[in-house]
Order: structure tokens, then C-alpha cells, then sequence
């Protein structure tokens, strides 16, 4: 039978574009549905195709208006299922609530672990995601979760770029947490790793206190999972290049870019921040120089294939 009729693609409006791509690489062609929004702000969701017995897939990072992108993907969910889909899969590049993954003092939520309930009795039959902010939160889940790594496509970036065995080069973990993530970047690198040891005050709000190894001369990465108000990154990059790096790179999956972040990379002292598209750019980041945008879609495209062919995800993980 054609590949066509039994896996379908779909896309919420919250990256229609990261989901053109997908299914591009893919070699198919978007399912077709609409969306429809009633005068009070209620949304609903009409599949204008068969998908009786199809494998059927929705694209929808929930990032800003984080809760509307929840539940658009929750309704495609639930229609999908009662229109008798096989099987359902949520692609959410970007799960949003994830930061909210533990209780950091009493009476906290943990909201990342609400969401997955949700999602679970809302019908979904897997979720494929990439870089979770925290790798705990696939057992929040009691259904199969693929979490895809953005690294290697950094890896090649920087590579391409000529930083591979060269001396010249420190990668740099923005924070303790994220070691894992630099020290992946630095092997493919063959570079050494340093850390910057902050403090941080409250939400959004962090203060650099020290480096830890040696960046005094160096090309200085640093690599993040997100980028929200930037307050993290641009002191970051300041604190590097006052303890004398020669300059100063940054690559983050998750482009949020809340607040007064646009302005505090356009004024930093980073010279490139290369993100990818699980998130949609916005507009006046576009407009940036010094943002350059690599695009996840073929990695999404291979994970669906996969799942669809019922063969192993996980070899994309090397």
C-alpha cells in the first residue's frame, strides 16, 4: 500500500513551516485539516481526510501561548483518535512546562509531569520530542517517549566552521547542568570542556561567579538547551570574554527569546548564537546578524520514518 495512505502528517498552527519541512523530507505531503475558532476564543479541529487505520503524526511545539498550543495538539489528538486512527504520535519539538519538572520549594506543581498525564488520557499513542530539559520527564510519561538530540547538528555546524582539532577552541557549559551537553559537543570537537559556576537569585535571574578552565585566547562555545530572556547566555558570554576569550559563540536548541532577550543578544557580546527551529524565529530576531537558524526537520523526518517502519530510533542517537 502507498506510504501516503497510511502515514499522515499534520500540522497545528504553532510551526506550519517546521512541519512543511518534515514532511518534505519525508517525501509526502501534509494531511489536510482545519481549525476552526469560534467567536468566544474556543478552537476545534476538522480532519478533511481518511485516516481509518493510518499512523497518523501531529506537529506542535507548545512554546508562547504555551497552554493554546497544548490544547490545539490535545484536540488533533482526540480527533485523530475518534476519526480511528491506528496509532497517534504528538511531535512536540519543544516541550513547553518542562522547566517545571520538580518542586523547588512547598506547594510548587510540577506541571512538566500534569502535562504528560494530560497528553497520555488525551489518546496520544507515543510523543517524539527533542532535548528535554530534563531527561527524568520521560518517565512522567506512561507512554513511549523519544527524546531526539539536537548535538550532532550543532556538531556539524561548528565543524564546517573549522573548529574541529583546533587549539584554539574551549567549549563552555553555561552551568553544572549542563555538562552532559557541552562535554558531547566538545568530544565531537576534539576540544576541552570549561564550566561557568553561577549563582542564581531567583527566576530568569542569574550571576556569573567564576570560569572554570582555561578560555584565555580561545574560541569559546557555549551551549545551552534554551534560550528565554537571555540574562544566562549574554553574562555568560560577557563574564568569557572579560576573563579574556579571544570570542565568543553560543548555540541553545530551544530559541524562546521572552522578554528583553532580542535586545540583549543584538547588545552582547557574543559574535554568533546559532539555534535551531523547534521553535519558530520571531520576526525582529530575524533581523539579527549574529542569529543563525539550523533546521531539525531532517532528524523529525528520519524519527517518523522509523516509528512508521517500526525500526529502532535510537541509532539517531550516535
Amino acid at each position: 500500500m502507498d506510504i501516503q495512505k497510511k502515514l499522515k502528517i499534520f500540522t497545528g498552527t504553532a510551526h506550519p513551516e517546521l512541519a512543511k519541512e518534515i514532511t518534505e523530507c519525508c517525501g509526502l505531503e501534509l494531511a489536510k485539516s482545519s481549525l476552526l475558532r469560534f467567536s468566544d476564543g474556543e478552537k476545534s479541529v476538522q480532519i478533511d481526510e481518511s485516516v481509518r487505520g493510518c499512523d497518523a503524526f501531529i506537529i506542535q511545539p507548545t512554546h508562547m501561548p504555551a497552554a493554546e498550543h497544548l490544547m490545539e495538539v490535545l484536540i488533533y489528538i482526540d480527533a485523530l483518535k475518534r476519526a480511528s486512527a491506528k496509532s497517534v504520535t504528538a511531535v512536540i519539538p519543544y516541550f513547553g512546562y518542562a522547566r517545571q519538572d520538580r518542586k523547588t520549594k512547598a506547594r510548587d506543581p510540577i506541571t512538566a509531569k500534569l502535562v504528560a498525564n494530560i497528553i497520555s488520557v488525551a489518546g496520544a499513542d507515543r510523543v517524539l520530542t527533542m532535548d528535554l530539559h530534563a531527561d527524568q520527564i520521560q518517565g512522567f510519561f506512561d507512554i513511549p517517549v523519544d527524546n531526539l538530540f539536537s548535538r550532532n547538528i550543532f556538531a556539524e555546524y561548528f565543524i564546517d566552521k573549522g573548529f574541529k582539532n583546533n587549539d584554539d577552541v574551549v567549549v563552555v557549559a553555561p552551568d553544572h547542568g549542563g555538562i552532559v551537553r557541552a562535554r558531547h559537543l566538545a568530544v565531537a570537537l576534539k576540544a576541552p570542556l570549561a564550566i561557568i559556576d553561577k549563582r542564581r537569585q531567583k527566576a530568569n535571574q542569574a550571576e556569573v561567579m567564576n570560569v572554570i578552565g582555561d578560555i584565555k585566547g580561545k574560541k569559546a562555545i557555549m551551549i545551552d538547551d534554551i534560550i528565554d530572556t537571555a540574562g544566562t547566555l549574554t553574562k555568560g558570554a560577557q563574564a568569557l570574554k572579560d576573563l579574556g576569550a579571544e570570542e565568543v559563540y553560543a548555540a541553545c536548541v530551544h530559541p524562546v527569546l521572552s522578554g528583553p532577550a532580542i535586545e540583549r543578544v543584538k547588545d552582547s557580546a557574543l559574535k554568533e548564537l546559532v539555534v535551531s527551529n523547534t521553535i519558530p524565529l520571531k520576526p525582529e530576531a530575524r533581523e539579527i546578524e549574529k542569529i543563525k537558524v539550523l533546521s531539525v526537520a531532517c532528524v523529525f523526518s528520519d524519527a517518523i520514518t522509523r516509528i512508521f517502519e517500526e525500526r529502532s530510533v535510537s541509532a539517531l542517537f550516535n
